[in-house]
């Protein structure tokens, strides 16, 4: 016999009858309670540590549901496996909406029983160990695509599956395979800074084959959608990474169908105020400072960097022949105008386009680094998407999505980059008027070490402004963050293990768009 597996307490008022499945139960390694009545199971239960409960429905003077409602006022963990000859529909509802963990049709063969207290008591061991070995088998693969110099599409494709492992590694549990693909995703990223910076200035220059950018994201995933018989909501939420979609995917499947779900690349730097209004703008930097002199905003100029989404958003639409449309662009920095949001979505049903900017995730993100709190919150990646996961659920966005699901509406969710949790600092030299932000960096004179960045001392090559005649950009690679030798201790322990952006990462540049209909 097996050692004991776990104690069960299978109620039955024909538990003379069940001999046998007991009997095939113990000599399987269980260790079985037999009880006739719910009276005597709420006894047993508070003199002896059960595992999980095999419950009759059908029991005379207290009802199978009776004695489920009480087990879960007082021991609301404890898994029950309801088991009956009543197969009315109303019954099952009954049992499954008061959380029981499996329900069996009688007669049952012993071998379903045994199913059902696997799934149940060794189910998490099983997927840890069924997912341990699938991504043994996969490591290879992903090892020798990593090496066979992948191409932009390919490079997507790779992150996808590098999120998927990551996110079956976290639900499995298994600690020793999460560092193997930890230090995966680390190769990943030093090959895919040498991706970039020998393709980057070809891309911006049209020299070579580009995956989407950030400036032709409207043009190619939006502007085709776009039509006057139904409501089409775009929804730019900062700093979303590829794997954050991923983990609230399912809090909006069950309102939406997913149509469309693809990945473009965020321009460089990755940073809001180049990534966004080139998003809004549908032209690199370079071209909104030229046609907007007035509205762009350098890094070291004053006056905020976003103020003219709207305006850019409004040119790219009279560009691309939609200006007769009825559009409506909401920022949402706050509490309050979110709850506005939630108040008011129904009066955007009257607009072709309604663009909503939510700034919620990048302000936890950049909070992250200022509150101890939120610090030990998102202490790792796992922990960051589930405060995300939690933030989401909460939040009056998917409040007003849930209003609005049962009409005839598209919904594009989408971002302007991703966030990188940095780890290895490096230290960087400039005058007075250098940027201050931790993932690059642009300035006169600047000295660096060569190998952390990919560095343009002709800021054009990159699509980018040039704010002063000798600026120079550099951007991070990996998970290395800029510091100034002044208080460099100080601001290495500050900042190590935050999540940050502007560099070149896979997390930072592959970023998801999505496009959803109503159900």
């Amino acid at each position: 016999m097996n050692n004991n597996l776990g104690e069960i307490l299978w109620v039955d008022d024909e538990i003379d009858s069940l001999k046998s499945q007991i009997m095939f139960l113990q000599n399987k390694g269980y260790s079985v309670t037999p009880i006739s009545n719910g009276y005597d199971a709420l006894d047993i239960l508070k003199e002896k540590q059960i595992d999980i409960v095999l419950l009759d429905e059908s029991m005379p003077s207290m009802t199978g549901l009776e004695v489920l409602q009480k087990i879960k006022e007082q021991y609301a963990d404890l898994p029950v496996v309801m088991v009956t000859k009543n197969e009315a529909e109303n019954i099952m509802e009954e049992a499954i909406g008061a959380q029981i963990s499996d329900y069996l049709i009688k007669p049952v063969n012993p071998n379903q029983v045994l199913l059902s207290l696997k799934k149940i008591m060794e189910g998490k061991r099983l997927v840890s160990e069924k997912t341990t070995s699938a991504y043994q088998q996969e490591f290879r693969n992903l090892f020798m695509a990593l090496n066979d110099k992948p191409n932009h599409e390919e490079w997507k494709e790779l992150y996808k599956k590098l999120v998927f492992w990551e996110l079956e590694m976290v639900k499995s549990g298994s600690t020793e395979m999460m560092e193997i693909l930890h230090s995966q995703k680390g190769e990943a990223n030093t090959e895919f800074f040498k991706y970039i910076s020998k393709n980057y200035a070809d891309w911006i220059a049209g020299k070579a084959d580009a995956p989407l950018l950030s400036h032709q994201v409207f043009k190619n995933k939006v502007a085709p959608h776009i039509n006057t018989t139904k409501p089409t909501f775009l929804i730019v939420i900062d700093n979303l990474r590829y794997d954050q979609w991923k983990a609230i995917q399912h809090i909006l499947s069950d309102l939406y169908r997913i149509v469309d779900e693809d990945m473009f690349y965020s321009l460089l730097p990755t940073a809001t105020q180049y990534c966004r209004n080139a998003l809004f703008a549908g032209l690199l930097p370079i071209d909104i400072e030229k046609k907007f002199p007035n509205e762009w905003k350098n890094d070291d100029e004053e006056g905020g960097k976003n103020l003219f989404e709207d305006v850019f958003l409004q040119a790219q639409l009279k560009t691309l022949g939609l200006d007769k449309l009825k559009t409506q662009y909401v920022k949402i920095t706050n509490n309050d105008h979110a709850k506005t949001l939630e108040d008011n979505i129904h009066n955007y049903l009257k607009n072709d386009l309604t663009v909503i900017v939510y700034n919620f995730v990048d302000m936890l993100s950049h909070a992250r680094t200022e509150m101890e709190v939120l610090k030990e919150l998102a202490g790792d990646e796992a922990s960051y998407r589930s405060l995300t996961v939690s933030w989401f659920e909460h939040s009056p966005l998917f409040g007003a999505l849930r209003k609005i699901a049962e009409k005839d509406i598209q919904v594009i969710i989408t971002t302007d980059h991703g966030t990188q949790k940095v780890k290895t600092p490096s230290k960087v030299v400039g005058d007075r008027a250098t940027t201050t932000n931790l993932r690059y960096k642009h300035g006169r004179n600047l000295q660096y070490e060569d190998k952390d960045v990919l560095a343009f001392r002709d800021p054009k090559l990159a699509g980018l402004p040039r704010p002063n005649v000798s600026s120079t950009f550099i951007f991070a690679k990996e998970d290395i963050f800029l510091c100034y030798p002044n208080n460099y201790n100080h601001y290495v322990n500050y900042y190590r293990n935050t999540f940050q952006h502007g560099g070149i990462s896979i997390e930072e540049m592959i970023v998801p768009v999505v496009r959803l209909q109503s159900k």
